[in-house]
């Protein structure tokens, strides 16, 4: 399985525009460039797709770790905080910290907590980061 998706850039660093597009249409030239990525402005931006795509990624994986458990969440929220700092005078994500909030009726602790770990670790985005990964959970049961 292949996906793709797509970025145009027009002009300089700070006074450049670009636009981020994907197959599925489900970002069709959305709008990125500086301001958006460094100084909050309206707009998306490399990190904040890449907290996406980990949050939906880790959700899913979990889905299936608690259903091979034989659980089944009402709900799994996932907020992904993504971290770019400076090192040596360039960028790098550093981390990421996921926040879970999972509604599972009748839950085990236990092999919650597991599946959460082994999640965490296999889902593929998570394999794909060259980065800290840490999370928080909260079960309501």
């Amino acid at each position: 399985m292949k996906k793709t998706a797509s970025a145009h850039w027009q002009g300089g660093i700070k006074d450049g525009k670009g636009t981020i597009s994907t197959q599925s249409g489900a970002l069709s030239n959305n709008p990125y460039g500086f301001n958006s990525r460094f100084e909050n402005q309206p707009g998306t931006n490399p990190e904040e797709l890449i907290g996406a795509a980990h949050a939906g990624c880790f959700s899913m994986a979990l889905s299936k770790e608690l259903g091979d458990c034989g659980m089944t969440a009402e709900s799994i929220e996932t907020k992904a905080e993504v971290t770019l700092d400076t090192v040596d005078g360039g960028f790098v994500i550093s981390a990421v910290h996921l926040s879970l909030r999972a509604k599972i009726p009748g839950a085990n602790r236990e092999a919650f907590d597991k599946a959460v770990e082994t999640a965490k670790k296999g889902c593929p985005v998570s394999k794909v980061l060259n980065a800290k990964i840490t999370l928080d959970s909260v079960l309501d049961s």
